[in-house]
């Protein structure tokens, strides 16, 4: 393909605008200290506990875990590991998780209505102020609006000619989104649906077996960490925080499904259920290990749990 100066200058505008959100998102970035606190021990757990970077545990005794599924963890506990454990080491993945998804968004975007519109949409998420903040803090939206960009950018390649491989791509990305905040990453999957649905170039027919065969992705791709904690026996895990019976499938549906919607103690949210969470954990001594003392990192952690503290 022939290089015209428009395409020169938009390659070079393209490497500007990402070199210019990693300067944003970088500079000064170890001033933020341990960020988020909750999680900043979760990852601190994860650089000294294999166990406690798989579960996502708020220490490394594996006494308890963040209210969270753990993918976000697994990233920053894995840059603590190669680089040491600190501020930047945790921080610095989040900033690229920023960078990409710029990247990935001006790439969606370019394909449907051009290279000027993509840098446009790019330039607009990059200096939106809460992306500005989301990106330079440890909280698990930064990999969750990340893996949901690249599943936008699968349904827009796999709507342009009609490729199941593509679609069951986007199916993957969300269905990681939902072990980085479970069921918020399902927010988009009706609009992704439909546009498949209504715009690729194929019969009906293929286009739901397409749909069907993404969904198994998705279910696959969310589902196989869900299965493995539900399977382990609970005596040898920590305790599942935010949930009432030491349950994946209690928090995805108490806490960060129906607590999220309708309040109160009854349905995962409130001062009550997390006192009760605190007992239950405290109460399963296999998981638990040596009692806690007041101010110690464990006790700390328990006392996070869902309803005491701002929403994360």
């Amino acid at each position: 393909m022939t290089e015209t100066p428009a395409r020169r200058y938009h390659l070079a505008a393209l490497i500007v605008l990402l070199a210019g959100t990693a300067a944003l998102y970088l500079y000064g970035l170890g001033s933020s200290g341990n960020a988020n606190s909750f999680y900043a021990a979760a990852v601190q757990a994860g650089t000294q506990s294999w166990k406690a970077l798989f579960f996502g545990s708020s220490d490394a005794a594996n006494f308890i875990t963040v209210d969270k599924p753990p993918a976000s963890l697994w990233v920053m506990a894995l840059s603590g590991r190669i680089f040491g454990f600190s501020s930047w080491s945790m921080l610095a993945p989040q900033a690229l998780e920023g960078v990409a998804a710029v990247g990935l968004l001006y790439a969606t975007v370019r394909r449907w209505s051009g290279p000027v519109a993509g840098l446009l949409a790019g330039a607009t998420l990059a200096l939106t102020p809460v992306a500005a903040l989301m990106f330079r803090f440890n909280n698990p939206d930064a990999l969750l609006t990340l893996l949901l960009v690249a599943g936008a950018y699968c349904v827009v390649r796999a709507t342009e000619r009609a490729s199941a491989r593509w679609l069951m791509l986007a199916g993957v990305a969300v269905g990681f989104g939902f072990l980085t905040k479970m069921l918020q990453a399902f927010l988009v999957l009706p609009a992704f649906a439909l546009v498949y649905l209504m715009a690729a170039p194929t019969g009906l027919g293929r286009r739901l077996a397409h749909v069907g065969a993404a969904g198994v992705a998705l279910v696959v791709s969310a589902g196989w960490w869900v299965a493995i904690a539900e399977l382990w026996p609970a005596s040898s895990r920590p305790y599942i925080g935010g949930s009432e019976n030491n349950s994946v499938l209690d928090l995805v549906f108490g806490y960060n499904g129906l607590g999220r919607i309708l309040g109160g103690a009854g349905n995962g949210g409130g001062a009550g259920r997390a006192a009760a969470g605190v007992r239950a954990a405290a109460a399963t001594p296999a998981s638990a290990g040596p009692p806690a003392s007041p101010g110690s990192s464990t006790t700390a952690s328990a006392a996070r749990s869902p309803g005491c503290c701002p929403p994360r």
